[in-house]
């Protein structure tokens, strides 16, 4: 068992200059929680650009984020709670039709992006799609159908396209959430397992992989809420809980049609006291 994998969604505005303003629609959703609106501005992008992989990506995204919040896998009692991590709860069955459809988008992903890096080795859009892949992928595996070793396959992948993009462009701000989720999740991991992993230049520090996640919440763009998510997740299980509810205001202020950031807000606020903004 692993202590901590979170959700891996990495996108990243450096890719291709300016931002793209269907998928800053297609986020803004998402981290509201209005899936079926994702779906919608996703279909009119793909139906224009039926060969990038990149949509097909943050579709995949959308389906692994459904089934996440179906389940309660994202909250926080769950995501602080190892055992609960690693319990096989006949309860939380996957719903097969959202698994059929994240499988479609995560093919699709695969066979756009493979091309394009056939054609160019160094295509950015192509590498972080295939990042985004192999994130989704892996937090399918880990949360949904409970095979935590097997998804750190997926993981070691997600990482090595980071690490490419990183090389490619340091300031690709927002593929540092890979790399430093990766960092904090090899230092997590039991040291007898840690013998049978490698991540590409991830040493496994916590310091080392929340400052990388900071740097995301400070710099990033698509995945900037993201980052303030996952520091959040980490704050609170470090108890930390200042911390956390200064996260938890700012997602709340900015993501409001979100019931999720909501409800932890409440808690936490019932838990240390209301925090002014």
């Amino acid at each position: 068992m692993f202590r901590l994998g979170i959700p891996g969604v990495l996108l990243a505005a450096s890719a291709f200059g300016a931002p793209e303003p269907a998928i800053d629609e297609a986020f803004r959703n998402l981290y509201n929680f209005r899936f079926p609106a994702v779906h919608e501005v996703l279909n009119r992008y793909i139906a224009a650009h039926p060969q990038e992989a990149l949509p097909y990506a943050v579709r995949a995204s959308a389906y692994l984020f459904y089934e996440l919040d179906r389940l309660g896998i994202l909250e926080s009692e769950f995501l602080i709670d190892d055992v609960r991590i690693a319990k096989k709860e006949k309860t939380l069955q996957p719903d097969l039709k959202v698994r059929a459809e994240f499988m479609r988008a995560l093919d699709d992903v695969q066979s756009r992006a493979n091309a394009a890096l056939a054609a160019d080795p160094n295509d950015k859009a192509a590498l972080l799609a295939l990042c985004i892949d192999q994130g989704v992928t892996m937090d399918y595996m880990a949360f949904v159908e409970k095979h935590q070793f097997r998804s750190l396959t997926p993981a070691e992948r997600s990482n090595s396209y980071a690490q490419r993009l990183i090389k490619l462009d340091p300031e690709f701000h927002d593929a540092y959430l890979t790399a430093g989720l990766s960092e904090y999740l090899v230092a997590s991991l039991p040291f007898f397992i840690r013998w049978f992993v490698h991540f590409d230049n991830v040493n496994g520090s916590k310091a080392k992989g929340v400052a990388s996640l900071e740097r995301v919440a400070h710099n990033g763009h698509y995945l900037k809420p993201f980052a303030k998510i996952l520091l959040a997740i980490i704050d609170l299980r470090e108890k930390k809980y200042r911390d956390a509810q200064q996260l938890l205001l700012e997602l709340n202020r900015d993501y409001p049609e979100n019931p999720l950031f909501r409800t932890e807000l409440v808690k936490l606020n019932n838990k240390v006291g209301v925090q002014s903004n």
